[in-house]
């Protein structure tokens, strides 16, 4: 590791340390050459699917976009951002139990949409009348009137997790 001070490249770890939710690791480190002292975190690099946009192109998974997207809904509400950046956590977690290299948009836009239901009625309804992209008073109404079809119908997203378990799937020991 590079000393941030001195810019020698061999640096040497005094103490290391798991965080509370055991997702990282806290190193403190000092240089030989000039004696700053520094922290480095290490984490496990996580690898999203390409998101399948409904024209067919291919982008990479991006989390503030989705993080805007929901933030925006329950935008004036009583949601706080622990909130909103628990639920694009959780979908991220979810999406890569999966294993899955590419998943389409709409599949993201159903789970939540889920998600927005259970959280909050109206940030849910702000959600669907940008995503479902209503042509008209009718459709819009009709989509107050039904309750969100689950994302594990496979007649409702173009990509289906009804094969597989709630939280992933099951890992053999």
């Amino acid at each position: 590791m590079r000393c941030p001070y001195c810019t020698f490249s061999e640096t040497k770890v005094i103490d290391s340390r798991l965080n509370q939710t055991g997702d990282s690791t806290r190193r403190r480190r000092v240089c030989p050459r000039c004696e700053g002292r520094f922290t480095t975190y290490e984490r496990i690099e996580e690898v999203m699917p390409l998101v399948i946009k409904k024209d067919g192109r291919r982008e990479p998974y991006a989390r503030e976009k989705l993080w805007q997207g929901i933030e925006k809904s329950c935008q004036k509400l009583a949601v706080p951002a622990e909130r909103v950046d628990a639920l694009v956590t959780g979908i991220e977690k979810r999406l890569q139990s999966y294993g899955l290299k590419e998943v389409p948009s709409k599949t993201v836009g159903e789970m939540v949409m889920a998600e927005l239901h259970k959280l909050d009625k109206v940030a849910y309804v702000r959600f669907a009348s940008v995503y479902r992209d209503f042509n008209d008073v009718d459709e819009f109404v009709a989509e107050l009137q039904e309750p969100p079809a689950p994302e594990t119908d496979p007649a409702a997203p173009l990509f289906s997790f009804a094969h597989l378990p709630e939280n992933g799937p099951e890992k053999s020991s």
